[in-house]
């Protein structure tokens, strides 16, 4: 057997991990297994991201929003969940664990995750930017929104691509379950 390198044992025992996982989580949530379920969930969590984008960028003109933070918080962890375990975590999948048109679906969706991020990312880095050489803004306040915003927009890009594949992938066929 020819030696591995770390990257390659680290990817082993990552597809080990996420099989013994799936194969736990597998029979949870069984009636939310459907696209549309899927989709009601993707909805949601849309929803919530959104929301926590307007609260955040609320906080620039009044701290009391920030409140707001706590029930969204707790409603995206809940959705988030949800929503992956019932579309089986493929986003994270490690690649040995799925087929070809898996990996590709997979590939497709992290890359518009990356894209948005790096696009969503601008806006308070620019923010920043432009507002640090502006006396008759709060400063403060500035950074404070544009962290908020930042923080979103990293949930955002690291739900989508989940959201995504929720979305797109076809209910299982029921032979399979057999």
């Amino acid at each position: 057997m020819p030696t591995q390198n770390l990257l390659e044992r680290y990817e082993a025992h990552r597809t080990r991990r996420f099989l013994a996982n799936q194969e736990r989580t597998s029979g949870w949530l069984l009636s939310w297994r459907t696209q549309s379920r899927r989709r009601l969930l993707t909805v949601i969590l849309a929803v919530a991201l959104a929301a926590m984008f307007v609260a955040t960028t609320a906080t620039y003109f009044t701290p009391v929003a920030a409140l707001a933070w706590l029930p969204l918080t707790l409603v995206f962890l809940a959705t988030w969940t949800s929503l992956q375990i019932v579309s089986s975590r493929l986003s994270d999948a490690p690649r040995h664990a799925l087929d070809e048109r898996e990996v590709s679906e997979r590939n497709s969706a992290r890359s518009i995750g990356l894209s948005a991020a790096q696009t969503l990312v601008l806006v308070p880095i620019l923010a920043l930017l432009l507002g640090s050489s502006i006396d008759s803004i709060d400063h403060q306040a500035l950074s404070y929104a544009a962290g908020g915003f930042t923080l979103v927009s990293i949930l955002l890009a690291g739900c989508l691509p989940a959201m995504i594949l929720a979305w797109i992938r076809p209910d299982d066929d029921p032979e399979d379950a057999l």
